[in-house]
């Protein structure tokens, strides 16, 4: 079962609703969440930005192809992201923006923190996603602080690791389930996300999937306004497997889908070892490696 929980809760530090994040965290790896401060009309516009530019003309699209860039910043064409070595490339598109740091910062060298790069249509494209990003990373740090009491850490745990967060927002457009696509095809293959956490929000279409623990899957929706949570790799490791980090699939439906996760991820320089271990472990080190392997225009490189 995904619960459903609310966010407002989350931040009062209601014991009922921080029991359910930890047992959603333990178990399903999944949860969805409500009542935060972007409402259903804000996802829906940032949705339909997004619409508006996986629909023009390809030609229009490639000015900001990271393909081109060798970046992962703007866009990436159907194919160029391949998450299971064992399936092709995954059909969907994608658009990808992140942190800005101020100038001069040291850190701006890093791949991980390359310079957004933004269309210049539609014409609001910039200053919706910006604005967006922005404020979904707040949502994201309120879930992340209940994280940190459902493991029994202190509440600001995690805050000092996102002050220069490696924090990643994608637009993914899946088009309709391509006539040609076989058993190994889809909209983004089985996989577990890279980093802590990540807040998903769709618009309502269906296809997300998660895989049980005793095998087979569990279909996943949010309605705008309502957000899907889970958590990555990192977040397994840093919490030594308090937190779960679960595999899931989009093998496309007869309709299209937009879908915008937040990668929520700390600063590059956070050691995410296993809390006590006394080992180090980087955070930019993991995510360099897990991007080498997945983007399609990065894997000869790595």
């Amino acid at each position: 079962m995904i619960p459903r929980l609310d966010a407002a809760l989350i931040a009062a530090r209601d014991a009922q609703t921080i029991a359910a994040l930890a047992q959603a965290a333990r178990d399903t790896g999944f949860a969805t969440v409500h009542n935060t401060a972007l409402t259903a009309a804000r996802v829906r516009e940032v949705i339909e930005t997004y619409r508006a530019f996986f629909h023009l003309p390809e030609a229009q699209k490639r000015d900001v192809d990271m393909a081109r860039t060798g970046a992962n910043r703007g866009w990436g064409a159907a194919g160029s992201e391949q998450v299971d070595p064992g399936a092709n490339p995954d059909y969907k598109q994608f658009f990808d923006a992140g942190f800005t740091l101020p100038e001069g910062d040291p850190l701006a060298a890093l791949p991980v923190y390359a310079p957004n790069c933004w269309p210049t249509r539609p014409a609001q494209f910039q200053d919706v996603i910006a604005a967006y990003y922005s404020d979904a990373c707040d949502v994201a740090m309120t879930v992340l602080r209940g994280i940190a009491e459902a493991i029994d850490a202190p509440r600001d745990y995690f805050d000092s690791a996102f002050d220069k967060p490696m924090a990643l927002l994608r637009g993914n457009y899946y088009p309709q389930r391509p006539a040609w696509a076989t058993a190994r095809d889809f909209g983004i293959a089985t996989h577990t996300d890279y980093g802590c956490l990540t807040l998903l929000a769709t618009d309502g279409t269906p296809g997300l999937e998660v895989r049980k623990r005793g095998g087979g899957w569990i279909a996943v929706q949010a309605p705008p306004g309502d957000f899907v949570i889970n958590f990555g790799e990192m977040m397994e490791m840093w919490t030594k497997g308090r937190v779960q980090a679960t595999p899931h699939r989009v093998v496309g439906t007869n309709a299209e889908r937009i879908s915008v996760p937040l990668f929520f991820n700390p600063a590059y320089d956070t050691n995410v070892a296993p809390i006590g271990s006394g080992d180090v472990i980087r955070a930019g080190d993991h995510m360099e490696k897990r991007f080498s392997e997945t983007y399609v225009h990065l894997q000869s490189r790595a």
